[in-house]
């Protein structure tokens, strides 16, 4: 169950794992707005999801919902948006035999110990951290007993990562993102959107440009701007605007949404995660798998997932401190090499999706 219009991390979960979960042996159903993209992912996997308008729509609609669960003897609903949890808690309540989840995808600072978060919170079975950085925050915040707490790590499907990279397709790519064959390349993963770093990144950026006696290199911003970030005069357009301003046009490019990040992640050398505020950084694990140099900002949960060994860790608000692990990494090639190889072991390690699921269920069968 995921009701909501929006398009992240969050939202992208349910069409990650869908497709393992099958694999495991289990039939998956979905629960979804009507017209989101997140009905739109359950479509492209094969899952028909039931749609709701609003909201308010499924609470008005809640016998309908029952009727739905009861035809298709469901027995587990994992619920992923906070505000789902009124709509998951309700059908609880109604058919006590269903076993409810949460995954709290954001982490939670405000105490919430008021009577309907105790009441709604009390119908899961487990809430699932996906760092334990949300766990620390959920802990203190969420009316859950230790017991029913768990941090459990996201995982990623490794298969895209594994195959080595051919130097034509290679160029190929680079070529489709506008970068040089030759240079350097430096990219910025993610939705654009003002809590994710752009502004500091572009700043050390323009540090960098001032630099004498480093390698050729160019940058790259892969995503896109949504809502009123992408309007006319909005985030997006401020930050081409600042790209104009300092002179960086022809060293940084925006790439725009792509479907096949995967692929550009192993075309570049350095991926850049500056988010002030990440509860996991899903993003610092796909790029460790796509063998770039990670450089994250050193907040939330990403501390948690880089190292000396891995990468570097920079002051998200401090571009100079950014502007100075670029410089590193950019004159640097082995060191490039190093730090990539030894994080693709780890994250080969310790994030598979299938390692994910199997935790997952283990919950879901109880």
């Amino acid at each position: 169950m995921c009701l909501s219009q929006s398009w992240g991390g969050l939202e992208m979960y349910p069409g990650r794992v869908t497709p393992e979960l099958q694999r495991q042996g289990w039939t998956v159903h979905g629960m979804a707005l009507a017209g989101s993209r997140v009905a739109e992912a359950f479509r492209a996997l094969g899952v028909e999801p039931l749609t709701v308008r609003s909201r308010l729509c499924a609470l008005l609609q809640l016998p309908r919902i029952l009727r739905y669960l009861d035809q298709h003897q469901i027995q587990v609903i994992h619920a992923h948006k906070s505000s789902d949890m009124q709509v998951a808690a309700l059908l609880v309540q109604c058919r006590p035999g269903l076993r409810l989840f949460f995954t709290d995808h954001m982490g939670v600072k405000k105490p919430k110990s008021d009577p309907y978060h105790r009441w709604a919170y009390a119908k899961a079975r487990s809430v699932f951290s996906i760092s334990q950085a949300t766990y620390e925050w959920n802990r203190r915040a969420l009316p859950v007993p230790d017991e029913r707490l768990v941090q459990l790590y996201y995982g990623i499907d490794l298969a895209a990562y594994r195959t080595p990279m051919s130097d034509q397709y290679r160029r190929e790519r680079r070529h489709s993102l506008g970068v040089d064959d030759q240079a350097v390349v430096i990219a910025l993963p993610g939705r654009i959107s003002r809590g994710k770093g752009h502004s500091v990144w572009l700043e050390a950026l323009a540090r960098l440009h001032d630099q004498p006696g480093l390698p050729r290199w160019q940058a790259v911003v892969v995503g896109e701007a949504s809502g009123e970030e992408a309007r006319p005069g909005g985030f997006a357009d401020e930050l081409r605007a600042t790209v104009k301003r300092n002179g960086l046009d022809h060293r940084v490019v925006f790439a725009g949404f792509r479907g096949d990040l995967a692929a550009c992640l192993q075309a570049v050398d350095i991926a850049c995660i500056p988010s002030a505020k990440e509860a996991f950084g899903l993003a610092v694990i796909e790029s460790m798998a796509a063998r770039c140099a990670v450089v994250g900002s050193a907040s939330g949960a990403i501390p948690e997932l880089i190292d000396q060994d891995r990468g570097r860790i920079a002051d998200p608000y401090d571009a100079s401190d950014w502007s100075a692990a670029l410089a590193e990494l950019v004159a640097d090639a082995g060191l490039r090499a190093r730090l990539a190889a030894t994080a693709s072991d780890w994250v080969n390690r310790r994030f598979t999706l299938a390692g994910h699921v199997e935790r997952l269920v283990g919950y879901y069968r109880g």
